[in-house]
């Protein structure tokens, strides 16, 4: 149970460095990329996060966004970014979020997402199913990819590559099948265990992004694979999550086939 209390009051600290300098001057800088941004407060919400981490478990690897990993020898591990939708964030955007996944021997135990600006609180633990703000989960029932509506995400790289981002989308959207980009991979996974979204698929993630949320999926009834159709596993980069009835469909998709 402490690893539980620690995790929410780990995303909790970091969302409220998040409320504390929304709509306020700080610094932003670019990482790998002209539009890869990092701000200040994505290292304020990160050393929170840490303080709290660290406090309750000193022994514990950490891997974050921002800081990279901690190692120590432990079989447990906090996968941890401060701000997910940094872009959102730095343009005042509300759809953004903190976002930690704990592992344990390699397999994702827990996860929680916080959005402050909507005040949604999504949490999984392993075999205990999935909640918003401590009500059940389920992801939807739609059966039809041509009658739902997914959400995705672009990569900065590889747009053009055959079947990549740009193609499959539209490949959807030429079918009339809406797609929504919200610039958040961690909120996305939660709307598709909270039924708002069908489905969700990227082409290039990492730990970070997806650890939490891919775990909130699963626990709210969903599948996650990767685009091989393998079991999902979060040290690789694609990702397609949906209620588990149109996935089929979708992953085919995604895979150069086309919407039946």
């Amino acid at each position: 149970m402490i690893h539980k209390h620690t995790l929410i009051e780990a995303t909790m600290a970091g969302a409220a460095v998040m409320k504390e300098y929304f709509d306020k001057q700080y610094t932003i800088s670019s990482k790998s990329s002209l539009n890869d941004l990092v701000t200040e407060v994505d290292h304020k919400s990160e050393e929170a996060i840490f303080n709290v981490i660290k406090k309750h478990f000193p022994s514990h690897n950490i891997l974050s966004e921002e800081s990279g990993p901690v190692i120590q020898e432990s079989h447990y591990k906090w996968i941890i970014d401060p701000i997910d939708g940094t872009i959102n964030y730095a343009n005042g955007i509300p759809i953004c979020c903190v976002s930690i996944g704990l592992e344990r021997n390699g397999v994702m135990e827990m996860g929680a997402v916080y959005n402050p600006f909507l005040g949604e609180f999504f949490f999984a633990q392993r075999g205990f199913g999935a909640t918003l703000n401590e009500k059940k989960l389920h992801v939807s029932d739609t059966t039809d990819l041509k009658k739902s509506c997914l959400v995705t995400g672009f990569p900065y790289t590889y747009l053009d590559a055959p079947n990549g981002p740009i193609q499959v989308f539209e490949k959807l959207v030429r079918k009339g099948i809406p797609v929504r980009r919200l610039g958040s991979a961690a909120i996305d996974l939660c709307w598709v265990a909270a039924g708002r979204f069908d489905g969700f698929y990227e082409h290039k993630l990492q730990a970070w992004d997806s650890a939490a949320g891919f775990l909130i999926v699963l626990e709210a009834g969903g599948k996650v694979t990767d685009f091989a159709g393998k079991e999902y596993n979060h040290y690789q980069p694609g990702i397609i999550a949906t209620n588990g009835k149109i996935h089929d469909s979708l992953y085919k998709l995604v895979n150069g086939g086309e919407v039946e």
